[in-house]
């Protein structure tokens, strides 16, 4: 049977037809329905913000707050991300800064973050890779001691809690996405927190074309709102994303029974404080100490129809599509992790007998190597 790097989370055919069959009766089908703003009410509850506003999508939830803010200038950020985050800021005529990554949890390296800081710096964009918490204590220090925004790349975050605290409560804003493939969906869609309620009244303009009521328009917007059947859907799926964590925790403590001390293989750490949400398990495959390289392990698990991602590669720094343009950034530990990681099979889908057997094929490489 083929297993894919990720499954998406559904609901039972059921519920959501269920949930979906008063649309038929008020054909009220997007623009801000009663689903829209029930599900906007249940995750400020849920994530524990004061403010969601809803999106099409989290690429158009983090352009549209960066376009929200006015910046200009130089944004501080990651090149280890997925390409919508350096894209969302340079589609806003913005420069990215690329900073370096920590070594232990390919977040942001806060203590490098500083000495890129000149007088064209307007913002901090950093990234919860993987669900790993960034040092957000140490950014919101830096960013208050030279009068800096912080809007967190929290795609790979929800539900994750750091001291009691949602994680959508750091920084100015931050952004989340409900895409199929994340912890939680909304089959597409998206989210940005804040408690600036000023901010929540301008992505308002922005994701409907500007428009205040019936007969006023005040501003120039596009379009990016959430239907119906999204919010529908995001409702459904609410219900039971705790469970669903709770099913990705297991897979994820077998794999760390199975790889977490084997030479060669560097998991990520369990962090003080933080609830987990247990998005992704990537790996990094050190192919002098492992014994065979991380094209090798790949190639192995596709040979057996179990397919896995070189997720984040390349950086974004590095993305074709931006040609010599971020050339000179020099982010060592960066490009060490990109060259070498893998992001195994994660979902609350999962079996311990697919992850045993994951493992033993991985594991099956490097047979005859002593730890």
């Amino acid at each position: 049977m083929r297993i894919n790097v990720t499954r998406s989370s559904m609901p039972s055919f059921e519920e959501y037809a269920e949930a979906i069959r008063p649309l038929w009766e008020s054909a009220w089908l997007t623009n801000m329905g009663p689903y829209h703003e029930e599900l906007a009410k249940r995750l400020g509850e849920y994530l524990k913000v004061p403010n969601v506003s809803l999106f099409v999508n989290g690429h158009m939830a983090l352009e549209m707050t960066l376009q929200a803010m006015e910046l200009s200038g130089e944004v501080i950020t990651t090149p280890f991300t997925f390409a919508s985050t350096t894209h969302a800021i340079v589609r806003n005529g913005l420069e990215p800064v690329f900073c370096d990554i920590d070594r232990e949890k390919f977040t942001m390296d806060a203590s490098k973050i500083e000495e890129l800081i000149t007088d064209r710096t307007c913002a901090i964009v950093p990234v919860h890779v993987y669900g790993c918490v960034c040092d957000v204590e140490e950014i919101e220090r830096i960013a208050k001691r030279h009068g800096l925004k912080v809007i967190y790349d929290s795609a790979h975050a929800f539900g994750v809690e750091y001291k009691g605290r949602g994680i959508g409560t750091f920084g100015d804003a931050s952004m989340f996405s409900f895409h199929a493939t994340k912890v939680y969906n909304t089959i597409e869609g998206g989210a940005v927190t804040t408690d600036d309620a000023g901010l929540i009244d301008s992505l308002r303009k922005l994701k409907d074309f500007g428009i205040k009521d019936e007969e006023t328009v005040d501003g120039i917007g596009a379009n990016a709102k959430m239907n119906e059947f999204c919010a529908a859907m995001g409702l459904c799926n609410l219900r039971h994303v705790d469970e669903e964590i709770g099913k990705r925790r297991l897979v994820s403590e077998r794999y760390r029974q199975h790889l977490g001390s084997i030479r060669g293989l560097q998991i990520l750490p369990k962090q003080d404080g933080v609830r987990e949400n247990y998005a992704y398990f990537p790996v990094v495959i050190d192919e002098k100490e492992f014994g065979s390289s991380r094209q090798d392990v790949a190639d192995k698990l596709k040979e057996n129809d179990i397919y896995v991602r070189k997720y984040f590669y390349p950086l974004t720094s590095r993305m074709q599509c931006y040609g010599d343009r971020f050339a000179a950034w020099h982010t060592p530990v960066a490009d060490y992790v990109s060259e070498r990681v893998l992001t195994l099979p994660m979902s609350a889908s999962l079996t311990t007998d697919d992850v045993d057997r994951i493992c033993g094929m991985i594991l099956s490489l490097r047979e005859g190597r002593a730890d």
